[in-house]
């Protein structure tokens, strides 16, 4: 099979194991009786992403090849995720988890080891690419576009799927039973997680690269972090950080947000299709990341990694002031599609653009750690603080009730607006990239 055709699969599964629950599990929180819980969710993926995938790419870069690494990675996050859908279905639709503890326990297990399959698979696409003598900066977009497109598609199966008494279903319209409002969206996470275990050990090898005597600090993976002895990269990472504060929030908080309306004494809002289907409705947003992919390479190599960046932040801006200016009807929810549109700005020019910029700066024996470091510093750090702000914020605006957010959220997306208009600002004035990294 030819290589780019592998490396599509295994960007799909990569993603569409994310997918299945990323942006509807607020939903189901809130009807477990856990949605002042949201922002700790979502934060415990950024907590993990602190430590585990620096130390899984130390692994990496050391002693295990980074595909079948990923294929262990997903085998334990696979079995993790069923052990959520067994507590889900042994609670029963509706009813409060009673065991918080052990729930959030096994979540966090889970996206321990699920997090840094996002660094493994980009250090095993490269790795694999170059050995292929092929292009990071004009053949990997196009594979990793296909990554967005399996998040999309397990977005699309769990908006429409439903299981209850009268069996399986597909349908938009309303129904509790939904996986995008039940445990199902657990197990479908889990069984796409257990498929690429079996086809990463199926991808070509990695060899891992032989070292010179190695001093302690080399031998832990802690020599990624002397690229913070660069001013132009400690800069990137921080502000990566600062920007990684945003990633979250709507993955977290657009679904409870839209479907919020549902409880609306309206009916014309009440029963409206966004209201309905919030997670369909959000997926434009990788609709449209899956398109902005396609535009890295020109902009990369045009502008350079500074300009590339200032678009993300500004996009940033836009996605939280339409979510502010929206409602599920017309035309208020134009609002809500534009802000989806510009996510794939917001997202792409960020997060893959950063991978692509980290891998062209580093020494090869320590791009794993330092692909390691650029998702700590995003997913870790900055997901981690910006998460937990965002769940103080929209816990003091709005209140649970009946299983939905209601409250001022209009507040909430103008206080995140005005956050990455600050950040846009500052990175606008501090950071200086030299040559662009994209001719290289």
């Amino acid at each position: 099979m030819n290589l780019k055709v592998r490396l599509i699969i295994m960007n799909f599964l990569e993603f569409a194991v994310w997918g299945a629950y990323l942006t509807c599990m607020g939903n189901y929180l809130a009807n477990a009786g856990m949605g002042a819980q949201i922002s700790w969710f979502y934060a415990i993926q950024g907590i993990v992403s602190i430590f585990m995938p620096t130390l899984i790419g130390i692994v990496a870069d050391k002693w295990i090849q980074p595909q079948r690494l990923l294929g262990i990675c997903h085998l334990l996050a696979g079995i993790f995720m069923f052990c959520l859908c067994y507590i889900g279905y042994t609670t029963g639709y509706g009813n409060e988890i009673q065991d918080k503890g052990l729930f959030i326990t096994i979540y966090t297990l889970s996206v321990a080891f699920y997090m840094p399959t996002l660094g493994l698979a980009n250090t095993t696409a490269f790795t694999l690419l170059k050995n292929h003598g092929l292009s990071t900066v004009t053949d990997f977009p196009p594979i990793r576009v296909f990554g967005t497109i399996g998040f999309i598609l397990t977005m699309w199966f769990v908006n429409c799927a439903a299981l209850d008494d009268g069996g399986f279903s597909f349908t938009i319209a309303q129904n509790d039973f939904k996986f995008q409002y039940t445990y199902m969206q657990f197990f479908v996470s889990g069984l796409v997680s257990i498929i690429l275990f079996l086809y990463a050990y199926s991808l070509p090898q990695c060899p891992i690269e032989k070292k010179p005597a190695q001093t302690i600090s080399q031998r832990f993976g802690l020599d990624a972090f002397k690229l913070f002895k660069t001013k132009r990269m400690a800069l990137f990472f921080i502000f990566s950080a600062l920007l990684g504060m945003s990633l979250q929030v709507t993955n977290g908080y657009a679904g409870p947000f839209i479907t919020s309306f549902k409880a609306s004494a309206d009916p014309l809002v009440a029963n409206s299709f966004a209201a309905n289907n919030a997670t369909l409705l959000t997926s434009i947003s990788q609709v449209s990341e899956a398109l902005c992919i396609l535009m890295i390479p020109f902009f990369m190599k045009r502008y350079g990694i500074k300009i590339v960046m200032l678009i993300a932040m500004a996009a940033w801006v836009l996605r939280f002031g339409f979510f502010g200016i929206g409602n599920p009807t017309m035309p208020g929810v134009l609002f809500f599609i534009l802000s989806c549109i510009v996510y794939g700005v917001a997202f792409d020019f960020y997060n893959v653009s950063g991978a692509i910029f980290v891998d062209q700066e580093c020494d090869p024996s320590i791009k794993a750690s330092a692909q390691g470091l650029f998702i700590l510093m995003t997913n870790g750090l900055g997901a981690t603080i910006g998460t937990l702000s965002a769940g103080a914020v929209i816990n003091h605006f709005c209140t649970n009730t009946n299983g939905y957010l209601i409250g001022n959220w209009q507040a909430c997306w103008f206080i995140f607006a005005a956050y990455a208009l600050a950040v846009f600002i500052a990175f606008s004035l501090v950071f200086k990239p030299g040559k662009k990294a994209a001719t290289k």
